[in-house]
């Protein structure tokens, strides 16, 4: 066994949203951690515009709502706008649900928030390590452990950290991915795209029809946080080294707007599109963009990072606890490759649906005359919601028993795009509650102000009419809490007054029992089958 100079429980690689929301969630399960990011500080760019409904249920168990949406738009913001330039009337628009109001589905409501407003927010939310200017530049694996090797960019100097495991969510360009050698799958890069941070006096255009994005013809606009700013997205020039960036940007606010932007950063970069052909290579993980790049339309990249790391922490925690067996982090892949294929094929869709509608108007435009005030969307309104796709996201794995019991047979991880029918029930746009095993546990309201989702955490939940008929079976491997569901829910649920649905930490049922447990040792054997075999993972 070689030398290391520290040791920890998990090195997580990558200081952004996914590496940052992991390190919280790590250290309310006790896991000693540690954060490297080779940057010297917190990305200044906004980068990722939109925290969904979901992610703000995660963040809601961590205490960070409040936070959060103090320092975003309001929910009026929540909507895109098509015009030719900026300065011009819209000719089309769509509301993105779960973000412009409040939905029945959740206690939360999604906000339109830059990346570089959340980052601060999420650091603050766990004290345990975290080393900017830390660059990892070898990996090796051992028997049980990992060894990374660590450059300090300021200093030259190399350190060495063991590690029990480590989660890498080090972006698209992952250099833990590349050094496993593990592969990708998917069109890969789509396109060169520059984002240009600037100041400009807009209101007059924007403030009485606000919007998250606005889409033109020359390009994206976005305001980036309430008190001011803005960035624009569009095609990497060829020669950026002579780019009049100002000029640009006054251009494609329009040629008649009399608006000169003051820009104040500028950084290039590519939008890929894949997946990772695995995200497990023995005891290094991959979450975020490093197992998953997804378009930026429809802001679900960011969003299904954060969802990648909620699954995979209690799972690391288990077996670092030794409640759970090794083979329970096998799971993570299972459940969450799928989801990363099928929101794959969902954003490349959101981008032609995006590219169909600024065609239509180019073609208006063609015809000669005056082009109709109006442009029909080729979605519904509900398209940019992705509710079942967000809320509705069903896992089939060894970590869910189907009928108390007897984990699933795995679904197909990647359907092919030419069929016709790709998404397995319950994704997509539609989202319709279930208290199916696998699904996401309904939002039902326990009190007044306290939901089902408020009774998960760091712990298995137990959600049954009858506690008392469940208490004997209490002691059982893990952490268990047992939750009186209200009558009025447990039909709802497709419980009979003695029925029960144990859910995981993540706010995934686990199994459910229609009416009361067949034995008195099921819960345990729940529990034991879910965990996979517990030995002790140190």
């Amino acid at each position: 066994m070689s030398v290391a100079d520290a040791e920890v429980d998990v090195l997580i690689v990558g200081g952004g949203p996914v590496g940052l929301t992991a390190r919280a969630l790590l250290e309310r399960w006790g896991v000693r951690v540690s954060l490297v990011e080779k940057h010297d500080e917190l990305s200044p760019f906004p980068r990722s515009r939109l925290v969904n409904v979901r992610s703000m249920e995660i963040y809601r168990g961590l205490g960070l709502v409040g936070e959060i949406t103090a320092g975003a738009f309001g929910p009026e913001y929540g909507r895109i706008r098509f015009r030719d330039t900026l300065h011009e009337r819209d000719f089309a628009t769509a509301a993105m649900v779960g973000i412009n109001a409040p939905i029945p589905e959740s206690p939360v409501t999604g906000v339109v928030s830059s990346q570089d407003r959340l980052e601060p927010t999420l650091l603050a939310a766990a004290d345990t390590e975290m080393r900017f200017g830390a660059e990892l530049v070898d990996l090796t694996e051992e028997a049980d452990s990992v060894v990374a090797v660590l450059l300090d960019r300021r200093g030259g100097r190399e350190t060495r950290v063991r590690a029990r495991y480590v989660l890498a969510a080090d972006g698209a360009n992952s250099t833990v991915r590349q050094r496993l050698g593990i592969g990708t799958t998917g069109p890969g890069a789509l396109a060169a795209v520059t984002t240009v941070v600037f100041d400009a006096d807009l209101d007059g255009w924007c403030a009485d029809q606000p919007a998250g994005v606005y889409f033109t013809a020359h390009g994206s606009f976005l305001p980036l946080y309430p008190e001011g700013g803005w960035a624009w997205l569009g095609p990497t020039p060829e020669d950026t080294e002579r780019a009049d960036w100002s000029g640009l940007v006054s251009r494609a606010l329009g040629s008649d707007a009399g608006v000169r932007a003051d820009v104040s950063r500028v950084q290039h970069w590519v939008m890929n599109a894949f997946v990772a052909e695995r995200f497990r290579h023995g005891r290094i993980l991959l979450a975020g963009d490093a197992a998953h790049a997804i378009p930026i339309v429809g802001g679900l990249g960011m969003n299904t990072g954060i969802a990648d790391v909620h699954n995979l922490c209690w799972k690391l925690a288990g077996v670092l606890q030794g409640w759970a067996g090794p083979s329970l982090l096998d799971t993570y892949e299972t459940e969450r490759q799928p989801v990363a294929h099928r929101t794959l094929r969902q954003a490349v869709a959101n981008s032609k649906l995006m590219f169909e509608a600024q065609s239509l108007r180019h073609e208006q435009l063609q015809t000669g005359g005056s082009a109709p005030a109006r442009v029909e969307l080729p979605w519904s309104d509900r398209y940019f919601a992705q509710l079942g796709l967000v809320l509705g996201v069903a896992y089939r794995s060894d970590a869910v028993l189907t009928d108390g019991s007897t984990p699933p047979e795995p679904s197909d991880p990647d359907p092919e795009p030419s069929d016709p029918d790709p998404e397995p029930s319950g994704t997509g746009t539609d989202y319709v509650p279930t208290a199916e095993a696998g699904h996401r546990m309904p939002h039902l309201w326990l009190t007044p102000d306290r939901s089902t989702l408020d009774a998960f955490g760091e712990w298995f939940t137990l959600l049954t009419p009858d506690p008392a008929a469940w208490e004997q079976q209490a002691a059982a491997p893990g952490v268990l809490h047992i939750e009186r569901l209200p009558d009025e829910h447990a039909e709802l649920c497709g419980l009979s007054p003695q029925g029960a649905l144990l859910v995981r930490p993540d706010g995934h049922i686990g199994a459910r029992w229609r009416d009361r447990a067949p034995s008195g040792t099921a819960l345990h054997r729940a529990l034991t089958t879910i965990g996979g075999s517990p030995r002790s993972g140190r």
